[in-house]
């Protein structure tokens, strides 16, 4: 069900992945010319690579084990190890696969990843409007710690509430 993302095909698909989901899922939010912003400036190949590579960074693509015989990638994540917590940076699930349990079993298998790795909790950043991943996240137990605002540049800003699960 979770694929690491190692090599340059994966990244690949993670990028292809994010295009979809950030177009449709986002746009709405934070509009079209902000999407395309920032898919180049956090979903890039070159990105994803360098997260990888130098950031501690790991990437899982998510195929919905649920229909028989189907390999298809329909999501991703992203985490970062830092010390005694796991940045849950990217979550992302196709719209056409969602309400199946996809997020959940992915979140179960990062939980279970932080665990292994002796972290006391799970901490991301969601747009504050994104009012669906918000939900979902308050469901399984994350807690609102704060409110961010940080300018991404070309008068952008993300504008993000700050929540953690503690292990």
């Amino acid at each position: 069900m979770f694929h690491q993302v190692v090599a340059n095909s994966d990244i690949d698909s993670v990028v292809s992945l994010a295009k979809e989901v950030w177009t449709e899922h986002y746009t709405p939010i934070i509009g079209a010319e902000q999407v395309e912003y920032m898919l180049g400036h956090f979903h890039s190949k070159a990105i994803v690579a360098k997260q990888i590579a130098t950031e501690n960074y790991q990437y899982y693509l998510v195929k919905n084990s649920l229909v028989k015989n189907q390999q298809e990638n329909v999501g991703y994540f992203g985490i970062q190890f830092r010390d005694g917590e796991v940045f849950l940076s990217k979550l992302y699930v196709l719209s056409s696969q969602r309400g199946l349990g996809l997020g959940r079993k992915s979140l179960d298998f990062i939980v279970a990843l932080a665990k292994e790795n002796s972290a006391k909790k799970i901490s991301l950043t969601v747009n504050k409007y994104n009012t669906g991943s918000i939900a979902a996240y308050y469901k399984v137990g994350f807690v609102k710690t704060g409110e961010i605002c940080v300018d991404i540049g070309q008068n952008y800003v993300m504008d993000d509430l700050q929540m953690e699960l503690v292990l």
